[in-house]
This record gives C-alpha cells, structure tokens and sequence, in this order.
C-alpha cells in the first residue's frame, strides 16, 4: 500500500506560491506510513524507486505549469510519528522549512532504511510531539542537535 501512496503523491494538488510557504507547506506536505506486517514485505529499493518516480512527475507537472523558478520535492522520515514525509517547496535545498538542523541528501537510502526499521508504530499522541525533527544528544559540553537526514531532488526549471 505504500508504494500506492507515495505514487498518488505525483498527483495530488500541488501550489508553488513562493510570496506564501505557509500555503506551500499546507498544500504539498504528505505524511505516509504502513502497517508493521506490510513494512516488513517493503524494500529500501522499491520504495526509493517509487519516491524516485514521483520526483520525476512532479517535475514534468511542474515543467507543465511554467513554473520558472527552484523547486525541491524532499523526503524525510519523522521518527517521532513513525511516518516518511514529503513535500515539495519553492524553495533550494539549503533552504527548506524545518525548524531544526538537517542535512540535505542524495541519497534516500538512509531515510528509508530508518523507517523501515522501526518495528512498531509510534503510538504517540499528537499533542505530545515537539515541533523539532532533529535528536537531541548530551555530551560533555552539554546537549548537542543532530541533524536528520532529508533526501532532495530539483524539480524545478532553475537550480
């Protein structure tokens, strides 16, 4: 089913408004995830192509629009709602809209390897999740962010 998904997301309405990223955001952001028995049947492979292939959509829907600006389709796994996110943005890939550190990839292996591995759903009530992706470690010097991983891809006409 999630490989169903993440296809439809090729499809699903899609704003490039880079005057307002609220409604961007709003619009393009999509959370995904699967059953524990269904993520077991998934591979990395097979889920990077099918996020592989949405990007190229997005970006043949976008080069039919005229869109003459940057624009990034991301993928990223938020570990606190046990679920791959993605989005498409206005936006270069230094530039993306989270509130915490990240370091922008090429490589969507690693994002979905962790969430793949996850082994029970995060049974979390929204209320009770913070704002920032990124983990938060203690070392000596005292507590240090490290940043999660976001895969990137251009699909806009300038880069």
């Amino acid at each position: 089913m999630l490989l169903t998904w993440i296809a439809e997301v090729a499809a699903e309405p899609l704003v490039l408004e880079p005057a307002d990223r609220r409604v961007e955001w709003e619009t393009n952001t999509w959370s995904l995830s699967t059953a524990d028995e269904d993520r077991i049947s998934l591979s990395v492979d097979a889920v990077v192509a099918a996020f592989e292939r949405t990007a190229a959509a997005i970006q043949e829907r976008i080069r039919d629009l005229g869109f003459p600006g940057v624009a990034t389709f991301y993928v990223w796994h938020d570990e606190q709602a046990g679920q791959l996110r993605c989005s498409t943005g206005s936006v270069p890939p230094d530039a993306l809209p989270f509130s915490g550190a990240y370091v922008a990839s090429d490589d969507l292996g690693p994002v979905v390897e962790r969430f793949l591995a996850v082994s029970e759903t995060v049974s979390s009530a929204w209320s009770d999740l913070n704002d920032v992706q990124s983990v938060t470690v203690k070392t000596e010097t005292g507590p240090e962010i490290v940043p999660f991983g976001v895969w990137v891809a251009s699909v806009g006409a300038s880069r």
